[in-house]
This record gives structure tokens, C-alpha cells and sequence, in this order.
């Protein structure tokens, strides 16, 4: 939490320890002149049940002034507010390995899947595109608010063949996406990269301008082999975990499809979300002084004036 004005708030500070240290004077005085004119027997045994509330009041009104305090000085709260007009780029590996049946149907249908749960827990007003990427990237969809044009885009994404080039595909979003707004890019794959520019490269120039990789990375831990290969489909976590650590993004593994997907829709709701300073003069104030209202009622009611 910040404040707009410091000045008040240390001004402020002193006159409720002011405050406190005079209400216990006083609340002392008045127990000594009761004791003073009455029976102290008969008075000690009334008082005893109820000497909890001359304290609730002091701390309530304490706390009521406190808040009092804390809105007249401009506090800001950071906090997670809804975006609508948020940027994000999906990008699909469509590699060959991504054609192994570790994940039913296959990893590539479970990525497709998943990436259509994005769109659909995505808010309206989200611009979205899908990039897809083996040897080379390609832009499948560009950034749209139409989610069912974008989701119909998807049967576009080429079949699973070639070489993995992860760091073309970040870069390819890097490009498409504008200088500024609520930016983010979600990449989907086993995270083998072999082909093309440096994904960590372009992981940490996404970070440095302020746009976060979200990676999830997609197959078992035992992997299986490509269909009509020898070859095995493999997954590397440290690097899917590297390129999000990188950007300021997280990583999520996924063994099934149902985990895929669910991982892409919560990424759904995540990423419409962003950290922003949010006033909090007037809900201090208001609060404050309904407390401070609230304390003298009370204090009224029960024969206590604070």
C-alpha cells in the first residue's frame, strides 16, 4: 500500500497516539472519582463483568480514527482488477513429435482443445490470436475480440510435422503484439526446441517489456515414440520453466488431456486479471466515520461516552 500524502498520515499518526494517551487519562480519572463516591465493594462488583467495555470502545474508536486517518492521507492498494481489453497470442507446437499418442488423441488434438478452453474463459473484449510453429512460425489467427472466429480458427493449425522452433514463435508474438496494454503470451508445447532463434533470448526481451510467457508443457514423463519414427517425444520442463521464470509467466505441466485443459482455462481467468493501485481515500473515510459513529452509539447506549 502506498499513500499520496506522508505529511498527513505522520501528522495524523501522532494526533491518535495524542488521542489514546488523553481517552486513557481521562478514562482513568473518571474510574478514580467513581471509586471516590461510592461504595467500592458494591461498585467493584457492578463493574466487574463489564470492564472489557470501556476497552472495546477505546480500541474501537482508536481503530475507527485510524482509518479516518489512513483515507484523508490518499492510500492506494494494490490489487487484482479485471482486464477487457487485454492482448494475447496462443502459440501451438505442431511439430512431429507433438503427433505422439502419450496424450489421447494425440498431443496435438489435446493442445487444440485446450487453447479452445482459453478462448472460452477468456472475458469479452480480450483480443486473441493463435500462432502456430514446427520448423517455422506462422500467425493462424491474428488479435481478434471475435472468440468464435478465433476458436473456429484452430481447425486451421497445421498437422504435427518438422522441427521445433519455440524461439521463432515467441519472437513472431513479440512483433504482432502492440507496444503497450495488458500483453500475454501463452505457449503450448513439449518444449524440445531444435530449430531457429533462441527462445530464452526472446523469453527475457518479453520480460523486460513487460509481457509474461505462460508455458505449459504437454506429455508424460516416460513420453512415447512418434508415430512412424523411431524417435522419442520427449519433454523438457527446465526449459519451458526457464522461459517463464524469464518473462515473469509460470509454468504448468500436463500429462492428459483433461489437465491440459483445465490448465489453459484457468489461464483464462489468470491472465484477464492484472495488478493495478486502486484509490482507497474515500473507503477509509467513509469507514472511519461510520466506526466513530458507530463507537459513540454504542458507548450512548451502554452508559459510556468515549
Amino acid at each position: 500500500m502506498s499513500v499520496d500524502h506522508p505529511l498527513r498520515l505522520a501528522l495524523g499518526l501522532l494526533g491518535l497516539l495524542i488521542f489514546a494517551l488523553l481517552y486513557e487519562w481521562l478514562a482513568r480519572r473518571v474510574t478514580a472519582r467513581d471509586l471516590a463516591y461510592s461504595n467500592v465493594a458494591f461498585f467493584v462488583e457492578a463493574v466487574r463483568p463489564r470492564r472489557w467495555i470501556p476497552r472495546a470502545l477505546q480500541a474501537f474508536w482508536i481503530l475507527a480514527l485510524a482509518a479516518l486517518v489512513l483515507g484523508i492521507s490518499g492510500p492506494h492498494l494494490t490489487l487484482l482488477v479485471p482486464v477487457r481489453d487485454g492482448l494475447v497470442f496462443i502459440c501451438i507446437d505442431t511439430s512431429g513429435s507433438m503427433s505422439s499418442t502419450d496424450v489421447f488423441p494425440t498431443r496435438a488434438q489435446a493442445a487444440k482443445s485446450a487453447a479452445r478452453a482459453f478462448i472460452e474463459e477468456s472475458p469479452q473484449g480480450t483480443k486473441i490470436g493463435i500462432i502456430s510453429f514446427a520448423g517455422a512460425a506462422g500467425v493462424v489467427a491474428p488479435l481478434n475480440s471475435d472468440h468464435r472466429a478465433v476458436a473456429a480458427a484452430l481447425d486451421d493449425v497445421p498437422l504435427p510435422n518438422g522441427a521445433t522452433a519455440i524461439g521463432d514463435a515467441l519472437k513472431q508474438a513479440a512483433q504482432m503484439l502492440p507496444a503497450t496494454g495488458h500483453r500475454v503470451v501463452i505457449l503450448i508445447t513439449d518444449g524440445v526446441n531444435n530449430s531457429g532463434t533462441d527462445p530464452m533470448e526472446i523469453a527475457q526481451w518479453l520480460g523486460a517489456h513487460h509481457v509474461p510467457v505462460y508455458t505449459v508443457g504437454i506429455g508424460t514423463p516416460n513420453g512415447g515414440l512418434i508415430p512412424g519414427t523411431n524417435e522419442e517425444a520427449t519433454i523438457d520442463e527446465d526449459a519451458l520453466r526457464g522461459y517463464a521464470d524469464a518473462s515473469g509467466g509460470a509454468y504448468a505441466r500436463a500429462e492428459n488431456a483433461t489437465q491440459l485443459r483445465d490448465a489453459l482455462a484457468r489461464l483464462g481467468r489468470i491472465t484477464s486479471l492484472t495488478r493495478k493501485p486502486v484509490d482507497a481515500s474515500f473507503c477509509f473515510a467513509v469507514g472511519g466515520a461510520l466506526g466513530m459513529l458507530l463507537a459513540f452509539l454504542a458507548g450512548f447506549g451502554l452508559g459510556r461516552y468515549p
